[in-house]
């Protein structure tokens, strides 16, 4: 049994979401189409059995919310990826949309969750003080402290204060740590233990000695906290290196269905061209099939997405046939997965769950919201 294991049998994985359940609903033709009736009853405010844009948003918004994308407007990146969610229903194109394909592009867009699921499943964790209580009175704790201080203090000459907050950020789930950013965290577990020590004391410059005693001090009551208010977490662990996109690569009847179809999709100038613009677009339709992330959930691989544009110079507008589109397209997945191949990319994220498992509305099939785009920490 690994490390990871023991910790989650001691703090108790309350479930894990790896998207059958989801996929279920999908191929249950009777269960699916009830459920397709309801929401879209739900969505159609003038019940002209048709879905305009305007009635579309909340279906939009809830989708973007179950993929872990924040709200709109808080990102061009996040906005980019609720335009195209909005252009899989109306192709760019229609004003409104029946509840044939509402119900096609629900089915796609629920049955690619399930399989981003299922490669990279969702643990949900009660953090209740064991893990950070073994922690504590392990070896491990005097050196990763005294680890901690170095890099919290850094010669600033800093009140003890400011050493602990930053230190409490440091420790992560391994150690049995709820996510300290997170505000309900810092309202009822943080806060609270922090009144708990000398006042006068947290303003005085910090010392090793005494910040490794007030550490400890300050983790045996957050203990106590966590013993009577436990925390749920959902947790995953993602590492992106290339194989996904090395796979569809290889597989040439994959890719060239694959390509034809984000082709079909793309907006159209004279002459059966479309602009280079639409690669991202067409990019982020792939993102599954090759076991990339969504554009703007994980800053390092945009990163590395972005230099691959720049090398292909496909950011330039220019209007391009289908055959020079699919081979830029397929360049573009050939340099990423030669920069994640030599540089995996590991990202870790812990988001709290304040809510029952379920996504802001009933729209959606039940289901813990993805913590992908929350956090991240690399590992």
């Amino acid at each position: 049994m690994t490390e990871q294991q023991r910790r989650r049998r001691r703090s108790g994985v309350v479930q894990v979401v790896d998207g059958s359940e989801i996929r279920a609903l999908v191929e249950d033709k009777h269960a699916f189409a009830k459920f397709v009736d309801d929401r879209f009853r739900r969505l159609d405010a003038d019940a002209d059995v048709r879905l305009s844009v305007k009635e579309l948003q909340p279906a939009v918004a809830d989708i973007g919310a179950a993929i872990g994308l924040p709200a709109r407007e808080s990102s061009p990146q996040a906005d980019h990826i609720y335009s195209e969610v909005l252009n899989e229903f109306t192709h760019g194109k229609q004003t409104s949309v029946s509840k044939a394909e509402f119900q096609r592009v629900l089915s796609d867009i629920l049955l690619g969750m399930a399989a981003g699921l299922q490669r990279d499943p969702i643990v949900i964790l009660r953090i209740n003080g064991e893990d950070l209580s073994e922690f504590l009175e392990s070896p491990r704790y005097e050196p990763e402290a005294v680890a901690l201080f170095s890099q919290v203090e850094a010669g600033n000459n800093a009140s003890l204060r400011q050493c602990l907050l930053p230190a409490l950020q440091h420790l992560t789930v391994d150690h049995g740590m709820p996510p300290a950013s997170d505000s309900w965290v810092v309202e009822n577990i943080i806060e609270p233990a922090m009144l708990e020590l000398r006042a006068d004391q947290l303003d005085q410059p910090a010392s090793q000695e005494v910040f490794f005693q007030e550490f400890k001090k300050l983790l045996g009551i957050i203990i106590q906290r966590l013993q009577q208010h436990p925390v749920i977490v959902a947790h995953t662990d993602n590492t992106f290196d290339g194989s996904g996109i090395r796979k569809l690569l290889s597989n040439k009847f994959e890719l060239e269905q694959l390509l034809d179809s984000v082709w079909r999709d793309v907006p159209k100038e004279h002459k059966e061209k479309a602009s280079k613009k639409y690669i991202r677009v067409a990019l982020d339709r792939m993102a599954d099939s090759a076991c990339l992330p969504p554009y703007g959930a994980v800053n390092q691989v945009d990163a590395v997405v972005n230099e691959a544009f720049k090398m292909a110079k496909a950011d330039d507008g220019v209007a391009v046939d289908e055959a020079e589109f699919k081979k830029l397209l397929t360049e573009i997945l050939g340099a990423i997965m030669l920069q994640l191949d030599g540089k995996p990319i590991s990202v870790s994220t812990n988001t709290v769950v304040h809510e029952p498992m379920s996504t802001s509305s009933s729209l959606l099939p039940a289901t813990p919201l993805s913590p992908m785009v929350s956090s991240p920490s690399d590992e």
